[in-house]
């Protein structure tokens, strides 16, 4: 998970902590924003296409794409983007001692997929159909939205897999995600959980002790990892 930076609000002078966003990227690497310490954050007051996103190259396979700007909202209700580091230009060629070029090719990352398609989210069912379409990507088979939630709270499941989705506006909490956990040990299966409000501070740290892949999604339907467990699901897959 990426660590958070401190942004100073140009408006009220409160510095807050923020942490950058991570995206898949099309090679199935996670890519997180490159926010740029100590850059001065720029108040949005009328928003464009052009300014709302950046070039970034990822590490893992040096595509270079554009990613939604980062942005920060403080509570005075200023609302900034954030810096990140320009984009690199492509590696230059190695040299032999003859003045040869040599190219050399990035490492492959673990595990190769196509770009993800996300689900606009505009309602609850929309966060169960993005978590499905989601776990597909990730390399998950037979994925499919349980018929009618259960008691248990299990909204999705998929060979060796068991998944919560949690679409209201308040953090996840700590039952929650022992609750899915408990469901996956009963069925031998990985479990993960999808929430578009976040988690807990307690919930979180179970999680990770647990090791619970945990996502957040936002209202384009991509999700993003929030823990190492959830990194790591990304990079290696199921």
């Amino acid at each position: 998970m990426a660590d958070s930076v401190p942004v100073r609000c140009p408006t009220c002078r409160r510095e807050n902590a923020f942490t950058p966003p991570t995206f898949p990227c099309a090679c199935g690497a996670p890519l997180t924003m490159p926010v740029l310490r100590g850059g001065v954050p720029v108040e949005i007051e009328h928003r464009t296409w052009q300014s709302s996103w950046v070039e970034v190259r990822c590490e893992s396979c040096g595509r270079l794409d554009e990613w939604p700007a980062p942005e920060s909202a403080c509570a005075c209700g200023t609302v900034v983007r954030v810096p990140v580091i320009p984009a690199p230009g492509p590696p230059a060629p190695e040299t032999t001692p003859l003045g040869r070029a040599v190219h050399r090719s990035p490492a492959p990352p673990a595990t190769l997929r196509p770009a993800f398609r996300p689900v606009t989210i505009r309602t609850a069912r929309d966060c169960v159909t993005a978590a499905v379409q989601y776990l597909k990507w990730l390399g998950f088979t037979e994925v499919v939205r349980a018929p009618e939630r259960s008691s248990s709270g299990v909204d999705v499941r998929g060979r060796g897999l068991v998944a919560q989705v949690d679409p209201t506006t308040r953090p996840t909490r700590l039952r929650e995600i022992e609750t899915v956990w408990l469901n996956g040990l009963n069925d031998s299966a990985l479990a993960v959980f999808f929430s578009l409000a976040g988690y807990a501070r307690d919930a979180r740290a179970r999680a990770d002790a647990l090791h619970v892949p945990l996502f957040v999604m936002d209202l384009t339907g991509t999700p993003q990892p929030v823990n190492d467990p959830a990194d790591e699901l990304i990079r290696k897959g199921p």
